[in-house]
């Protein structure tokens, strides 16, 4: 179809979940309370990381970003869907799309690459001790974290600048619950032969060759595990590791099924499922991984908790004496002249 014969729509209609009104509002109350506890977990979680002494690591460095990672690409598309749950007409702007499609594909490619750094980082611990401080130093772990925003920003830029220059001449009803590439791509009346490849080279690059990182990674600490001879240390070894490889499972598990398929295979509506989880879901659950089976995290916690309860309990001691002070000192000052004065022998 020739370029004047189409125009660029205004706006887009989002069909979400489900028109059942009841139900909207059953799921607007669920996924209100999910996104509260992604930002306050995270947000808690990034505080303590970088009040606690105990994590100032390399380590908790990287879980800190990846919290600021899950609060951010989470805030771009869970308002705007709880909105929708509320409304009769799903709208999006044209602006307001490209925006949330760039944010949410340059987060989670830096998510990708921020989960191999923590791997590496793993690698480096367990497999060479000696060579951590230098592997991973406080400029390499920067270095890691500016190019995992620059490589996502990169290619988050490429997808949207091809997906917007389609032409949209049919329908402007999107078959999702925020502004994806697949679904966009479904609407355009023009091939998309070239952005269905770049969007498979571009977001198989990164996720491919981030997961052969973190396996390889993995693999080589197990060789390290499996040589320890004691069961103890073998478990403590692992035990630092199984939170980040439960993250990693659960991330990279959805984000391969949706876009490292056949295009022929795309089902919108499964897809929209799949991508509840990884948009908004696993975001509340990467703070409860890595608090709940996490020593350091549990330890800082405890201590961070102890201090604030000796602290407020010397405090309310203070508080309360000092409420009686003022009075102690007028009683003292009183009964004892008035004791001196009239309760002494006659004699004297």
């Amino acid at each position: 179809m020739l370029e004047s014969n189409y125009t660029m729509p205004s706006e887009f209609l989002l069909v979400g979940f489900t028109d059942y009104l009841p139900l909207r509002v059953t799921l607007f109350v669920v996924f209100l309370t999910v996104y509260t506890l992604t930002v306050v977990g995270n947000t808690g979680l990034i505080i303590l990381v970088n009040i606690s002494s105990s994590l100032q690591t390399p380590m908790y460095f990287f879980l800190s970003n990846l919290s600021f990672l899950d609060i951010s690409y989470s805030t771009a598309i869970t308002p705007k869907m709880l909105v929708n749950f509320l409304t009769s007409r799903k709208i999006i702007s044209l602006y307001g799309c490209a925006l949330q499609m760039f944010f949410f594909a340059c987060l989670a490619d830096a998510e990708c690459l921020v989960l191999a750094a923590m791997a590496y980082d793993r690698y480096a611990a367990i497999c060479n001790p000696l060579l951590y401080p230098t592997l991973m130093s406080k400029r390499v772990c920067t270095c890691f974290i500016v190019l995992a925003y620059f490589s996502g920003s990169m290619t988050s830029m490429v997808h949207v600048c091809l997906t917007f220059r389609l032409p949209f001449c049919g329908s402007n009803i999107v078959n999702h619950f925020f502004c994806d590439i697949p679904p966009l791509l479904a609407l355009s009346c023009a091939d998309t032969h070239i952005n269905e490849l770049l969007l498979f080279a571009l977001c198989g690059f990164i996720q491919t060759s981030t997961f052969v990182v973190i396996f390889i990674s993995y693999f080589r600490i197990l060789i390290t595990i499996l040589s320890i001879k004691s069961s103890g240390g073998r478990r403590k070894t692992f035990s630092t590791c199984a939170s980040h490889l439960i993250a990693v499972t659960l991330f990279y598990g959805t984000l391969l099924f949706t876009y490292l398929r056949p295009t022929t295979s795309y089902s919108l509506n499964t897809d929209k499922v799949v991508a509840l989880f990884y948009t908004v879901l696993f975001p509340m659950f990467n703070p409860i991984i890595y608090s709940f089976r996490n020593k350091d995290v549990k330890n800082a916690l405890k201590k961070l908790f102890e201090r604030n309860w000796i602290f407020n309990e010397s405090e309310g001691r203070r508080k309360a004496f000092s409420t009686c002070a003022s009075h102690l000192t007028s009683v003292t000052l009183f009964y004892g002249s008035l004791t001196f004065g009239y309760i002494q022998p006659s004699s004297q």
